[in-house]
C-alpha cells in the first residue's frame, strides 16, 4: 500500500481549521501529517487532531512556532529539539522548542519511518534585526549536525517542513530582487547544498518537479502574489538514501483560488511505496 506523507505550515492550526484544513485532510487522506507554526497549546492541537497519534513540540514562546507529527499509525519514540546537537553553548539560536520534532512512526510491516517536522527561523536583513540572522545561522549549525547523523540511519527518514530557504533561482519568482533578502542569501543556500551534496539528502520536491521554476509553496497574503503565482518554494520533504528511492510522486496542493486558501503555505504531499 502507498504511504502518503504531507507537510504544511498551517500559520496557526486553529485558523487553518476554521478556513478549511479539515476538508483538505478528509479529501487527501494522508497517513502521516507534519505541521509547522501550530501556534497552539498541546491540548488544543490534540483536540483538533482527534483520532490521530500526535507528537507535538509546543514553543515556550506563546503564540509562536510549534511543530508536530500526526500519524494514523502508532508512534514510538519521540525526540524534541536540537539542544544536544551542533556547537556547544549556541544559546544565540534561541528557544529550542517548537522548531524540531522527530517521531518514529510504526509501519504496518513492522518497520519504522522516522518523520521529522521542522520550522526553521525566517530571519531578517532589515536594519536593527541582524540578530535574527545570527539565530538562524546558529540553528542551521545544529540542524546540519543532526542531519549528518540521520543521513546514515539504517531505516527510512523524512525531514519535512518550512525550511525558510529557497535553494536556487528557480525556487522563487522574483529572485533578482531578493538576492539580499533573508531566505535567499548565499550563506543560507550553502547550508542546503551541504545537506544534499555532502550528507546525501534528496530534495524530493525538486527531483519530482523537474527543473522548475517552482512549484512554489508560499505566497504572501498581501496584494496579488497568489493570483500571479509570485511565490517561494521554501517547504520541503528531504529523504535519506534509504527512503529517496521509495518516493513515487510529490505534489504541491496549491489552493484553486485565493479565497480557498487555509494558510499562506501550500501542503507538500509525497507518496511512498515502502
Amino acid at each position: 500500500m502507498p504511504l502518503i506523507v504531507a507537510t504544511a505550515n498551517v500559520n496557526g492550526i486553529r485558523a487553518a481549521v476554521r478556513r478549511g484544513m479539515d476538508s483538505w485532510i478528509a479529501t487527501r487522506t494522508p497517513d502521516v501529517l507534519m505541521l509547522q507554526e501550530v501556534r497552539a497549546p498541546d491540548k488544543v492541537a490534540r483536540e483538533l487532531l482527534d483520532g490521530w497519534h500526535v507528537a507535538h513540540s509546543e514553543s515556550e514562546v506563546k503564540g509562536r512556532a510549534g511543530v508536530l507529527v500526526a500519524s494514523r499509525m502508532p508512534i514510538g519514540d519521540i525526540r524534541t529539539g536540537l539542544a544536544a546537537h551542533g556547537p556547544d553553548g549556541a544559546e544565540e539560536a534561541g528557544p529550542d522548542t517548537g522548531r524540531w520534532i522527530e517521531a518514529d512512526v510504526q509501519l504496518p510491516d513492522g518497520g519504522t519511518l522516522t518523520a521529522v517536522s521542522t520550522y526553521l527561523h525566517s530571519g531578517s536583513t532589515r536594519p536593527g534585526e541582524e540578530h535574527t540572522m545570527v539565530a538562524k545561522y546558529a540553528y542551521l549549525e545544529k540542524v546540519t549536525a543532526r542531519l549528518a547523523e540521520l543521513s546514515v540511519a539504517h531505516g527510512p527518514v523524512v525531514v519535512a517542513g518550512d525550511l525558510n530557504i529557497a535553494h536556487h533561482n528557480v525556487d522563487l519568482k522574483n529572485w533578482k530582487s531578493n538576492l539580499k533578502s533573508a531566505g535567499f542569501l548565499p550563506e543560507e543556500r550553502a547550508y542546503m547544498t551541504r545537506w544534499l551534496d555532502e550528507h546525501g539528502w534528496t530534495d524530493l520536491g525538486r527531483v519530482h518537479a523537474g527543473d522548475g521554476p517552482g512549484p512554489y509553496t508560499w505566497w504572501t497574503w498581501r496584494g496579488q502574489a497568489f493570483d500571479n503565482d509570485s511565490g517561494w518554494r521554501i517547504d520541503y520533504q528531504l529523504a535519506n538514501q534509504v527512503l529517496a528511492g521509495a518516493c513515487r510522486k510529490v505534489e504541491v496542493d496549491r489552493a484553486p483560488t485565493y479565497a480557498e486558501r487555509w494558510s499562506d503555505h501550500a501542503p507538500v504531499v509525497a507518496t511512498y511505496e515502502l
